[in-house]
């Protein structure tokens, strides 16, 4: 039965996402988008994956069977869905998850069917290191002149939002923090070099990272060409109740062991991600993970 045959499932998460951003069109539109997705790409879309947060994903399959994933980005802001399938196929299905159709004017993606989350899968924290240390590193490859944006764009981007969200919040974390995160990102900034940059996934952690047969793949990429020290820097920056009770420092040195990276480059951007995350999660309602990721930015500054 095709989708225009019956009503869409779409998460609670994904329509209070689309109100609060005005894309009451985009919802109301969605069920016809995805109906003549499956006329256009011949596939049948089954059930919706309900954890999703700003995109409708769906389980999907080919006409020869294939297990497939359906994706329709919500237009949130400009340039992510280019930049995901940008991503996606300089991949080529190596360090995420393979792209086997795109419409960018409608947002959609056709992508391979992954497994299990990382997440679930409940594994001790060095383990989980060494498999996101992996699916990143597969992906890390020169591609200049593909247009997505540079590490020194992201980093200016990140020291404004920092400092602005950080007033409009009513200060929810020490000056000392904010200003080490800000010298942090100016330091990035400055060592940003198109000559060295290579493709990186931006948003690398545990729930973006899918079991694939005996390896895993990441979903879900921001992108950006820069220092591939930048991903390590996510890592630095998730299960911040370990940092509470631990030297943050050894964390970068062992990422960086694992990969031969540079430790200091991973500590700055993960001191940068860390603030700009937990900022965000505060502001978005994920209080306890905001919380815990500005604590350990202060434990660190002081």
């Amino acid at each position: 039965m095709s989708t225009a045959d019956r009503p869409l499932d779409i998460p609670a998460v994904v329509r209070t996402t689309a109100t609060s951003i005005g894309a009451t069109r985009w919802l109301d539109e969605l069920p016809s988008l995805v109906a003549g997705l499956e006329r256009d790409w011949g596939i049948i879309v089954g059930a919706t994956y309900p954890d999703s947060t700003e995109a409708f994903v769906a389980e999907a399959d080919l006409a020869d069977g294939t297990p497939a994933v359906l994706k329709v980005l919500l237009p949130r802001w400009e340039g992510a869905v280019h930049n995901e399938i940008t991503v996606l196929r300089l991949a080529g299905g190596e360090g995420c998850v393979r792209l086997l159709a795109a419409d960018e004017a409608r947002g959609a993606m056709l992508l391979e069917r992954l497994g299990r989350n990382l997440s679930s899968l409940r594994l001790p924290i060095e383990r989980r290191h060494e498999i996101l240390c992996g699916a990143a590193s597969a992906l890390w490859r020169p591609a200049p002149d593909c247009g997505l944006p540079t590490g020194s764009t992201k980093g200016s981007w990140l020291i404004e939002f920092i400092t602005g969200a950080w007033e409009a919040m009513g200060h929810p974390c020490t000056q000392a923090a904010i200003r080490y995160a800000v010298a942090c990102a100016r330091r990035r900034i400055a060592a940003h070099d198109d000559r060295t940059a290579v493709l990186v996934h931006g948003d690398v952690h545990q729930w973006n990272t899918l079991e694939s047969g005996d390896t895993f793949k990441l979903v879900d990429p921001d992108g950006l060409l820069t220092d591939a020290e930048y991903d390590l820097g996510i890592i630095m920056r998730e299960d911040p109740e370990e940092l509470l009770t631990e030297d943050p420092r050894e964390r970068a040195h062992r990422l960086a062991e694992r990969t031969g990276r540079d430790p200091e480059a991973i500590w700055e951007w993960g001191a940068v991600e860390r603030v700009s995350t937990g900022l965000l999660g505060l502001r978005d309602g994920l209080e306890e993970g905001g919380r815990l990721m500005l604590a350990v930015a202060d434990r660190i500054a002081e």
